[in-house]
């Protein structure tokens, strides 16, 4: 279902539109929302991939070691 926002469209002197500008409620959904949805699509595409999954902190380790070789460099 699709929402309503209370917004105002903002036009240049030749009434083409070029901003909207939304109410700080408003616009935090829609960032909540985009960053929901990146996690969605980071989710989808991690199990399309056919990866081996590993446990998380298996993985912080990994990120870790490879971060202190990459500065002893």
């Amino acid at each position: 279902m699709a929402e309503k926002f209370n917004k105002k469209l903002v036009v240049d002197d030749k009434g083409k539109l070029v901003s909207v500008l939304l109410d700080i409620k408003t616009y935090r959904k829609l960032i909540a929302d985009q960053e929901e949805l990146e996690s969605i699509r980071a989710y989808d595409a991690a199990k399309a991939s056919g990866d081996k999954a590993i446990p998380f902190e298996q993985a912080v380790n990994e990120i870790e070691k490879s971060q202190q070789c990459s500065t002893k460099s």
